[in-house]
């Protein structure tokens, strides 16, 4: 749960796979602002990746390049904007969020943190790492992971959110070059984006199972506003 949490049984929402490609089709925007080719612009190129991956249609795709690229005459005005704070029981969390009107998004922030604590910038960064996150899945199930961060120039690997994956940790400057190795390392990557883990997460296992479901209540209302793109939880099992 420490890299980046996420909502229990969030598939079965009616609606879960649009909010995926609502979030994905921001990223491409925001990322596409600084040029439309992928090729000269890594961030463009994972998050392309990403909504492949995720089956995006390749209209709504070159849509959101075009969009975020201003190529039409009306480029993206989104904004980038991080909060920090803690979830019931002291479970510190970083909520990243894009929003096109950053009054509405803090409103509705300081509505969602009522049962946790909202803090001010740097309160709870500081007990989380900056780094790059690969999730990757083996070609081959024998295929050793430890050897394989190694030779790619990942700092540690960690089991995934999937089961049989694998989360390759970067420094954030080797992102790029670390999810272009792991194929040669015999690793399919699902995912690669720039993010946080713990570095003191709270124990699952310290908590009551009422306490436990009041934290995932809370984190499932966060996740689920349409201006958050990422939730990162110091919570482990």
């Amino acid at each position: 749960m420490g890299a980046q949490w996420k909502a229990k049984h969030r598939e079965v929402a009616a609606n879960a796979k649009g909010k995926i490609m609502g979030k994905l089709a921001k990223e491409i925007q925001i990322a596409a602002k600084s040029g439309a080719d992928p090729d000269s612009n890594s961030r463009l190129r994972l998050a392309i990746d990403q909504a492949k991956k995720a089956s995006m249609t390749r209209e709504t795709l070159e849509r959101a390049i075009r969009k975020g690229a201003g190529l039409d005459g009306d480029a993206v005005q989104y904004t980038a904007v991080t909060y920090e704070g803690f979830a019931p029981h002291q479970v510190p969390l970083i909520v990243e969020c894009l929003t096109d009107n950053v009054n509405r998004t803090v409103a509705q922030v300081r509505v969602l943190f009522r049962k946790g604590q909202l803090g001010a910038s740097g309160s709870v960064a500081w007990d989380f790492n900056h780094v790059g996150l690969i999730e990757a899945t083996p070609v081959n199930p024998d295929a050793d992971r430890d050897e394989a961060a190694i030779e790619a120039g990942a700092q540690d690997v960690e089991a995934g959110e999937e089961e049989g994956s694998s989360l390759f940790i970067t420094d954030p400057t080797d992102l790029d070059a670390v999810q272009k190795a792991l194929p040669e390392q015999g690793f399919t990557v699902t995912s690669a984006k720039i993010g946080y883990t713990p570095k003191n997460p709270v124990s699952a296992a310290s908590l009551s199972p009422e306490a436990l479901e009041e934290v995932e209540a809370f984190l499932a209302a966060i996740d689920d506003n349409d201006d958050v793109q990422n939730v990162y939880v110091g919570l482990t099992d």
